[in-house]
């Protein structure tokens, strides 16, 4: 189960997103300030801050550059009423990873959360095997053998994340929310090119196959699990 950080200094506010998290599943920590956050962080372990940024003593800013410099790199989402661009390029420079503006949708808030943990997972295993094929997060590469294919970056993630969920089906919105990030410009069809392209560079791999669900999006099959 996951830990999540709250860090609001509007009571009502820190409750319900506590009340909505647990819901779906989520253990939750929090905090009214940054002092009081970076005291939590002493003691409990934590895999995801969701983080006002406007409060008392110290503020959002300071408490994720703080932790940034501490070296703590937990996905951080950042919630203000705050919502020029200069409000939200200072936020991203401080470290934070994704943001949304007050008033906030509670059911997108749980969707941004999701994504952003599994993009966690995804960057803090670096590696997967699957038989033969051995999947290397930090050079981008996927080796067979003596078989070894330097991808581009989004389709190392993309192949990453079907392979790291087998049988599991990811629609196209899915997919492109945590590949391309949910700001991106780009539309679903960038999946299905990226998805040709990984078709066409191991179609002779027998360990796993790229299946389309029609009218859903995609999923990996293992062919010979170990």
């Amino acid at each position: 189960m996951f830990n999540i950080l709250v860090v609001e200094d509007d009571r009502n506010i820190r409750k319900l997103m506590q009340t909505v998290l647990h819901q779906n599943g989520y253990t939750t920590l929090c905090a009214s300030d940054g002092r009081e956050a970076l005291e939590i962080f002493d003691s409990e372990h934590v895999d995801l801050m969701i983080c006002d940024i406007m409060m008392p003593n110290m503020d959002g800013y300071e408490l994720t550059e703080s932790l940034r410099l501490s070296s703590f790199n937990l996905p951080v989402l950042m919630v203000t009423a705050k919502e020029s661009f200069a409000d939200k390029q200072k936020g991203f420079l401080v470290g934070t990873d994704d943001y949304m503006v007050k008033p906030i949708d509670v059911n997108e808030m749980v969707l941004r959360v999701q994504a952003l943990l599994r993009r966690s997972k995804i960057v803090n295993e670096r590696k997967l095997a699957l038989g033969e094929v051995n999947l290397n997060y930090d050079s981008l590469t996927v080796s067979r053998e003596n078989d070894k294919h330097n991808l581009p970056q989004k389709e190392f993630y993309l192949l990453y994340k079907l392979l790291s969920y087998p049988d599991i089906i990811f629609t196209r919105l899915q997919l492109m929310d945590e590949i391309w990030g949910m700001e991106s410009e780009s539309d679903d069809r960038t999946v299905d090119v990226h998805i040709k392209r990984l078709r066409e560079r191991f179609n002779e791999y027998p360990e796993f196959e790229i299946v389309t669900v029609r009218g859903v999006g995609y999923k990996a099959e293992i062919k010979n699990e170990m």
